[in-house]
């Protein structure tokens, strides 16, 4: 299947709001990236609205329309009713003379195609062609069932949806006319691609809104000249069923919208619990004017509103079509997955602490409805076990709390009142506290000099690797305080250093009494050197002197 939406990977921040808001999980979670999975995909739109981080997007067709207006030949515009809300009570006919700005030769309301469609509708109820009948307008719908529910095909009525009888009723009165639809929802690209050569091209509002901003053309001011018609009301609940005749008595003709909405509707009629009755399915809440591309949140109740005070009270006059030229034939395109033993899915919940039912939360964090479902997802290569956030909490603070309670440092957390939130064993055992609950929730200058945590919490004055004595313990410790603005905590971290400090002190005692006892030494030594210097002068003094004596006596002789 061709991408419709596309993902910008730096915006993914891995919140899995796309999975949890998808009604059918076709997204793949990898490499740290959601990724759709197209083959599973009903292009509901549902995560391109609910992503907080505008990741995804919708394929830009706006060079295909360009591509048509530069061949030559008419291009009409099938404008969805929707407008009307999107353009905050615009005209057809304004809408109309910017479009020819941007070189359309003009444009036609999508809803004459939707009387061509209703009045199909009456007939099949009229007919009883069958004990229920669901209404095949929205695609996404149409998708819903193709893939997920194909027992239900017979249901689906086989009628074109009212963009393609539109486009085909514009061919027909124009042979060689192009034809762009103009609406609220992604999934008509797909339905036009699916079902040519009505449509030759999808543009969404937004698309339309951003092209004619960039060229500079603005909405002239216009009334309409022609009737209005009343199948303007089809993008509202219940619009479709409003503008039917619904002339058979034993038929109860019903609304639904809303994709999950849709999907019980379906599994019902799977059931046996519905019959004789004409349902209208619209995947989106609030029908077409709450698609995904009528606002986050759109504006329901006013789009409702403004689009219902501009229709009619009679129907547009339409070429009328035989059934079989309105035909619409919808194939099986069953979703196959396999199915996950009970045993594999076990040992997934293993992997991920869940080892009883109870340990199965089903919060829904991961995108999944269940611990179960997301556990099948692991094993279809759709799930990464660290997408359970309950898991990862759970690890973390398994991890945290055995390097604090293992931790040979004391560790003490304040909050901002410098009352003492956490203390480790090591922080116990350094102050002589017999239990943590001894001192849990009490001001912090029982136990420590409250001044260096003020400086911290207060002046932003962290301290790092202080030494410390502290006297009421008779310890000596490195002292580390920091202030966690982000968490608004204290941390205190304190390394025992009193076994090094008394090492250290004892010898730097010893060191200064060596020292004291080699100054006395050297003293000693100096002094008996200089008695024995001095005797050893006076013998040499005598020696010379009897030496001289005896010279001079044999010199005389």
């Amino acid at each position: 299947m061709p991408e419709y939406l596309t993902l910008k990977p730096a915006n993914c921040k891995n919140c899995y709001r796309c999975i949890r808001h998808c009604p059918v999980k076709s997204i793949r979670f990898a490499h740290n990236q959601a990724h759709i999975v197209a083959d599973d995909c009903i292009l509901c739109g549902h995560c391109f609205v609910a992503c907080p981080q505008n990741a995804k997007e919708i394929r830009d067709d706006r060079a295909a329309a360009a591509e048509l207006l530069q061949n030559g030949g008419p291009v009409i515009a099938s404008v969805a009713p929707s407008f009307r809300a999107y353009y905050g009570g615009l005209t057809i006919s304004s809408l109309g003379e910017a479009l020819k700005g941007l070189g359309f030769t003009g444009a036609e309301e999508t809803a004459r195609g939707a009387t061509v469609v209703k009045r199909q509708y009456d007939a099949l109820v009229d007919q009883e062609s069958s004990a229920v009948i669901l209404s095949s307008c929205c695609h996404t719908v149409n998708v819903m069932v193709q893939k997920y529910y194909p027992e239900a095909l017979a249901y689906l009525a086989p009628v074109v949806s009212p963009m393609l009888a539109h486009g085909m009723d514009i061919k027909r009165r124009l042979p060689k006319a192009k034809t762009v639809f103009i609406g609220p929802c992604i999934s008509k690209k797909a339905e036009a691609e699916i079902y040519r050569p009505s449509i030759d091209c999808v543009l969404t509002f937004d698309e339309l809104s951003s092209w004619l901003k960039e060229k500079n053309i603005p909405f002239p001011s216009i009334q309409d000249s022609g009737p209005p018609g009343r199948t303007r009301i089809f993008p509202t609940p219940g619009g479709i069923v409003r503008t039917m005749e619904k002339k058979n008595p034993r038929y109860t003709y019903l609304s639904i919208d809303g994709i999950e909405n849709c999907m019980g509707a379906v599994e019902d009629v799977l059931k046996g619990n519905l019959d004789n009755c004409f349902i209208e399915l619209s995947a989106c809440t609030g029908s077409c004017v709450g698609g995904p591309v009528m606002g986050n949140p759109p504006a329901l109740i006013r789009d409702y509103i403004s689009v219902s005070a501009y229709a009619g009270e009679k129907d547009f006059e339409v070429f009328e079509y035989p059934g079989e030229a309105l035909h619409k034939t919808m194939e099986n395109l069953k979703v196959r997955h396999t199915r996950m033993g009970a045993r594999a899915i076990e040992e997934v919940l293993r992997q991920l602490g869940k080892t009883k039912p109870e340990d199965e939360l089903n919060c829904g964090s991961c995108g999944y409805n269940t611990c179960r479902e997301k556990a099948a997802a692991v094993l279809e290569g759709k799930a990464t076990l660290t997408m359970c956030l309950p898991y990862l909490k759970e690890k973390a603070e398994s991890f945290s709390d055995t390097i604090i309670k293992n931790t040979p440092n004391a560790i003490i957390v304040l909050n901002e009142s410098f009352e003492v939130q956490q203390i480790n064993g090591a922080a116990c055992r350094l102050m002589n506290i017999s239990s943590p609950q001894n001192i849990l929730g009490d001001q912090v200058v029982r136990i420590l000099d409250p001044l260096p945590f003020i400086d911290a919490g207060q002046k932003a004055q962290n301290q790092y690797n202080k030494g410390v004595f502290l006297a009421d313990y008779q310890k000596y410790v490195d002292q580390t305080i920091i202030y966690d603005k982000d968490y608004h905590i204290i941390i205190c971290i304190m390394r025992d250093i009193t076994a090094e400090t008394l090492q250290r002190e004892a010898k730097e005692v010893f060191n200064r009494n060596a020292v004291t006892i080699t100054d006395k030494v050297i003293e000693k030594q100096m002094r008996a050197v200089q008695e024995i210097a001095s005797l050893l002068g006076e013998t040499t003094a005598e020696t010379k002197i009897a030496l001289t004596k005896l010279k001079e006596s044999l010199t005389n002789e």
